[in-house]
């Protein structure tokens, strides 16, 4: 039984104890996935309430702990509530949108649909009749490798920032899928996405993201040899 399977498991058995009015599971499931919890409600723009948005998860789930089912693992069972929880709120605020309409229209902070945007800026490709039209004008430089708990924590910071400067639907999307590593038909059923509108967001986000981290490389690597020379 691989890692995964192995949490997954001792999840529903967390999960069979804290039905039983266990304090303890419900402690120890507190402590595995309260930081997914908040990762998850901070993808949601909750910055300032993300810690309150998971303990009102929290709430919910020793609220409906007798509906969980067994369907999805445990952890997704959480994200989705988490996800009901943040839109509860909103709509007490007045200040939210049907998640349907964001998915699809996937629109961006100014406002502006995005549903035809290109996943890479076509700067980036050889436009140019010949053998190599279509393909990139110039070779993607190599990413450093992360030789270093310094260089490590650099990649972390960027990656980060890259994630957070996301449209709110390609946000949550690449958080399920390559933070939390949920995969495609969870992320479907707890954002309530079709299969095909999860792919764009996810592709979208991720070419944003190695965008990001490829500037950002670039430029530490040129203004290194700026400094060399």
């Amino acid at each position: 039984m691989g890692t995964a399977d192995a949490d997954a498991s001792d999840d529903l058995a967390l999960f069979a104890r804290l039905r039983d009015g266990d304090e303890a599971a419900f402690e120890a499931l507190v402590r595995r996935h309260n930081s997914m919890l908040v990762r998850l409600a901070r993808a949601r723009g909750l910055d300032a309430t993300a810690e309150e948005a998971a303990q009102d998860a929290w709430i919910e789930v020793l609220r409906c702990v007798d509906r969980f089912e067994g369907r999805s693992a445990v952890r997704t069972w959480l994200c989705g509530i988490l996800v009901n929880v943040a839109r509860a709120g909103a709509r007490k605020e007045a200040r939210s949108v049907p998640f349907s309409s964001l998915g699809a229209d996937d629109s961006d902070a100014n406002g502006a649909s995005d549903t035809h945007e290109p996943a890479v800026d076509s700067s980036r490709f050889d436009l140019q009749d010949g053998p190599w039209t279509g393909h990139w004008a110039k070779p993607v430089p190599d990413w450093p490798t992360p030789e270093s708990a310094a260089l490590t924590t650099e990649m972390t910071v960027v990656v980060q920032r890259a994630i957070a400067s996301l449209p709110s639907p390609q946000r949550e999307v690449i958080v399920l899928r390559d933070v939390e590593d949920l995969s495609a038909e969870d992320v479907c059923g707890v954002l309530e996405l079709s299969d095909g509108n999860q792919r764009v967001l996810l592709h979208r986000a991720r070419s944003k993201v190695r965008a990001a981290v490829e500037h950002h490389f670039s430029d530490a690597i040129s203004n290194a040899g700026k400094r060399s020379s």
